[in-house]
């Protein structure tokens, strides 16, 4: 995949790993647009990276989503990658019933729903472009799933499954499709759940995976494990039961 004079969507674009991915692609002279929630991240983003366009935009919308797709064609017609960064954890205990589910955003329409919606809007202007891609940021909890995080790690299970195939859905067409599948990595993810359950490892820096995937991506290299994310994919096929026990163990499911 060339990485060179590209349009690129970064959802999630304005902290964390969408923020680095934004870096390495304006290094590598693209136009980069990141999207986000929050008017004062996407601030912050543009005084960092000067060269950022930003949109403001609640990807779990479904007309935002429109909106968002409608100002991209609108104002960069040559648009031919979007990168499905957004994401939010919550840890969820369904020991509890109702409450912890539906006191918080909804990780299915960020995570999960809002990547399906807005590779189909973008996926016919993509076939015809002349090279285009759709990156799609799971996680090694969609191999190995966390038992705090039930429903995050769901839907990261769900975008590997789609990423595989919608990648061979459009294997005939111009598009890519690519998957990068990061470990535990330092960012505002879990809005500060790691601190207030004492987990000193916070994980790798979002700027690794950034460089690591832009590399694999350059090769085409579709999916791309970062990480421990590479043993964990091989380890998970061999005995499953065991890397389960060995990544709960880490953050277990505190008794009631």
């Amino acid at each position: 995949m060339n990485l060179t004079n590209n349009t690129i969507l970064i959802t999630g674009g304005a902290t964390g790993i969408g923020l680095e991915l934004a870096k390495q692609f304006v290094a590598k002279g693209n136009t980069v647009i990141v999207c986000g929630r929050r008017e004062n991240k996407l601030k912050e983003a543009k005084i960092l990276l000067p060269q950022l366009i930003t949109k403001q935009c609640d990807i779990s919308n479904v007309e935002e989503r429109r909106q968002l797709f409608n100002f991209c064609i609108a104002q960069f017609p040559a648009i031919n990658i979007i990168v499905n960064n957004a994401g939010i954890q919550r840890e969820i205990d369904f020991r509890k019933g109702e409450t912890d589910y539906l006191n918080g955003d909804s990780e299915t329409s960020i995570n999960l729903e809002a990547t399906f919606h807005l590779t189909a809007l973008f996926t016919p202007h993509f076939m015809k472009q002349k090279e285009s891609a759709i990156v799609n940021v799971s996680s090694g909890l969609g191999i190995v799933p966390l038992g705090i995080v039930p429903i995050y790690s769901a839907t990261k299970s769900a975008l590997h499954s789609f990423s595989i195939s919608l990648r061979k859905q459009l294997e005939a067409t111009t598009v890519k499709v690519f998957e990068i599948l990061p470990p535990i990595v330092d960012t505002e993810l879990d809005n500060g759940a790691r601190d207030k359950r004492g987990q000193t490892d916070k994980g790798i820096s979002a700027e690794k995976v950034a460089i690591e995937s832009l590399n694999a991506i350059s090769k085409d290299i579709f999916e791309i494990p970062i990480g421990i994310v590479k043993v964990l994919r091989i380890g998970s096929r061999i005995n499953p039961k065991l890397f389960l026990k060995i990544i709960n163990k880490k953050s277990p499911v505190q008794p009631l």
